[in-house]
């Protein structure tokens, strides 16, 4: 394992060595041994800016013009949807996600928050149908949690 460690450590990939169940002191000590030399990689300057990411990333930094965000998954904003819900057709429910990032949503906005509803489960079924869709998933989505939790 020192092999392997001293190898990464000069290719510039650790800062952090350690070990985990199974590890010795004397482990320790020869991944030291072999890298005490090597200087750390030096960790790059990142700007700040707002980092989502869905399958793919979304940097919103102080430059970004405009963040589509598609608002037709939230029970307060789309009759539709409500009535998807429901009547629990999660399916059709999901096909209204899909067109929002079709057409250019870069975020979603979920919210299941509705007084009929047991709005925590249809939060968890619809956000785990979401996640197994690719064509969704892709972009990030923020969900609002019944009574702000």
């Amino acid at each position: 394992m020192a092999e392997h460690v001293k190898e990464w450590a000069q290719s510039g990939f650790l800062n952090l060595i350690g070990g985990c169940c199974g590890t010795t002191p004397e482990h320790i000590r020869h991944m030291y041994e072999v890298t005490k030399s090597i200087t750390p990689r030096r960790l790059p300057d990142i700007a700040i800016a707002c980092r989502l990411s869905g399958l793919e990333p979304l940097t919103i930094e102080k430059d970004t013009l405009f963040v589509n965000v598609g608002e037709r998954t939230n029970v307060t904003g789309s009759a539709r949807f409500k009535r998807l819900i429901k009547e629990e057709q999660y399916d059709e429910a999901l096909e209204v996600a899909r067109q929002q990032v079709e057409n250019g949503a870069q975020i979603i906005d979920i919210n299941m928050d509705e007084g009929m509803l047991d709005a925590e489960a249809c939060m968890v079924r619809f956000l785990n149908l979401c996640a197994s869709e690719p064509e969704i998933s892709k972009v990030p989505s923020w969900s609002t949690r019944p009574n702000g939790k």
